[in-house]
């Protein structure tokens, strides 16, 4: 990979709060490989991913190995959701759908505050769950469009919990405000730095942060 081409590297996402939010996360390897984050945002030609898989890793290996081809730079994704233990691991993939229509926070909660209604407390463990993909493109040029022929590593994190009986807080979204931690709070309670330390999405991408150095360098 060129120097030219190894400055960037892509978040799959056209969301500017999660380029922010994962440029704080990735600070530090950002800085020693004298790269910058961009997200989709910078490449208004390539198509959105459709998320077609059955695990939040297949969806995070999707978005990231679409992007890197598209693009010809590393790129990186995620997916995430949450897993409700009594459900069999549902919402999952469904998680921002799970009412029928996509990113409808209040409807997703109720339902599923209402799923679990007649669940004891000692049942109703679940954890936010995360895959995070760092697809490098590759070099060949034959096959350097191929989203098949990136070199891809995934990695996952977990905030384990359990979930309350009504919302409380109001620094998430999602299911944020019903998913309660070890100490008592849920984690839309938590400030932006505690959820950033304690979140699956904090803990997958700074386990990537050592695949991006090993892989970029």
């Amino acid at each position: 990979m060129s120097p030219a081409v190894a400055r960037r590297l892509v978040l799959a996402t056209r969301n500017p709060g999660k380029v922010g939010e994962l440029r704080d996360i990735l600070a530090d390897v950002l800085t020693e490989l004298q790269m910058d984050l961009v997200g989709m945002e910078a490449f208004p030609e390539v198509a959105d991913v459709v998320e077609t898989g059955v695990t939040f890793a297949q969806n995070a290996t999707m978005k990231a190995t679409t992007a890197a081809a598209a693009t010809g730079l590393p790129a990186l994704a995620d997916d995430s959701g949450l897993a409700v233990d009594v459900l069999g691991g549902s919402p999952g993939v469904l998680s921002a759908r799970w009412a029928g229509r996509h990113g409808d926070d209040s409807a997703n909660l109720q339902l599923l505050l209402a799923q679990l209604a007649d669940v004891p407390e000692e049942h109703r463990t679940a954890a936010f769950v995360c895959a995070a993909c760092l697809a490098v493109p590759s070099v060949d040029p034959a096959t350097a469009e191929d989203p098949a022929a990136c070199r891809t590593v995934v990695r996952e994190g977990r905030m384990p919990g359990r979930i309350t009986r009504a919302p409380r807080g109001s620094n998430g979204f999602g299911y944020d405000p019903i998913l309660q931690i070890e100490d008592g709070r849920t984690s839309a309670e938590l400030s932006p730095a505690e959820k950033n330390a304690l979140s699956h999405r904090g803990q997958a991408f700074r386990l990537l942060a050592q695949d991006v150095r090993e892989q970029l360098s």
